[in-house]
C-alpha cells in the first residue's frame, strides 16, 4: 500500500478525521502545509470545510495554491473532499475569487422554488447514483450513501467527468474525475463503510 499520501493542512479542513480514517485501513499519511514538500507525494487529499474565498486564500497565503496546481499537472492524484472539491473548479458563486481551475467546473447555490421545504445546508446522509465506472467506487457496497454538508454544489462543464449524482430537490454532481483530478461533495471520513472503502481505493487503485 502506497504510503505517501498528503493531507493539505492550512486549515481549512477536518484533517485529523481523514488521517484517522486512513489509518484505520492501513494507510500512512503527513499532514503538508510547506508548498515545497508536495514535490514528494503521488497523492494529495485536500479536505476543506467553510467558504469557497477564505479556503482559496488559506492556501494562496503561503503559495500552496500554486503548489497544488503544479502537481496536478504533473499527475499527482489528487483528491478534493467537499470544499476541497469545490477549490478544484474554477470559481464559485459563493465568492469573487478564482479556483484552482483543475477541472472545468463551476460552484453554484442550490436553488429552491420559494415554496420549498428542503432547507439550506443539504445536511445529513443521502445516497450517489453511479453515472460512469470509475475505480473510487470499485466494489463499492450496495445503494451507497455518503454523509453531506453543502450549501453549494458542483457543475461540471463535461458531463463525461460526472462520477455520481446526488438528488436534493434535483440532482446535482456529486463526485467527478478528471484525469488524475478527483473530488467528492460528501464527507468520506465521516461516511462509516462506505466512505472507508472509497479511500482504501483512492489508496490502493491510484
Amino acid at each position: 500500500m502506497n504510503t505517501d499520501i498528503q493531507i493539505i493542512d492550512v486549515g481549512i479542513g477536518n484533517i485529523a478525521s481523514v488521517f484517522n480514517m486512513l489509518r484505520r485501513i492501513g494507510a500512512k499519511s503527513t499532514f503538508v502545509a510547506d508548498p515545497q514538500k508536495i514535490s514528494l507525494s503521488s497523492k494529495i487529499i485536500l479536505p476543506g470545510v467553510g467558504s469557497f474565498d477564505a479556503g482559496i486564500n488559506a492556501l494562496r497565503k503561503n503559495g500552496m495554491d500554486e503548489a497544488v496546481r503544479e502537481a496536478g499537472s504533473r499527475g499527482v492524484y489528487i483528491l478534493g473532499i467537499c470544499l476541497g472539491m469545490q477549490l478544484l473548479c474554477k470559481n464559485s458563486e459563493e465568492g469573487k475569487e478564482d479556483g484552482l481551475g483543475l477541472i472545468d467546473a463551476e460552484v453554484k447555490k442550490f436553488n429552491f422554488p420559494q415554496n420549498s421545504k428542503l432547507k439550506i445546508p443539504h445536511m445529513g446522509w443521502n445516497h450517489v447514483s453511479s453515472q460512469k465506472d470509475n475505480a473510487l467506487f470499485l466494489n463499492m457496497y450496495q445503494e451507497p450513501r455518503f454523509y453531506f454538508v453543502h450549501s453549494y454544489h458542483v457543475v461540471c462543464n463535461e458531463l463525461n467527468d460526472v462520477i455520481t449524482t446526488t438528488n436534493y430537490g434535483y440532482d446535482f454532481h456529486s463526485s467527478f474525475a478528471h484525469d488524475n483530478i478527483m473530488g467528492v461533495q460528501f464527507h468520506p471520513e465521516k461516511s462509516h463503510k462506505f466512505g472507508m472503502l472509497l479511500l482504501k481505493n483512492f489508496v490502493e487503485n491510484f
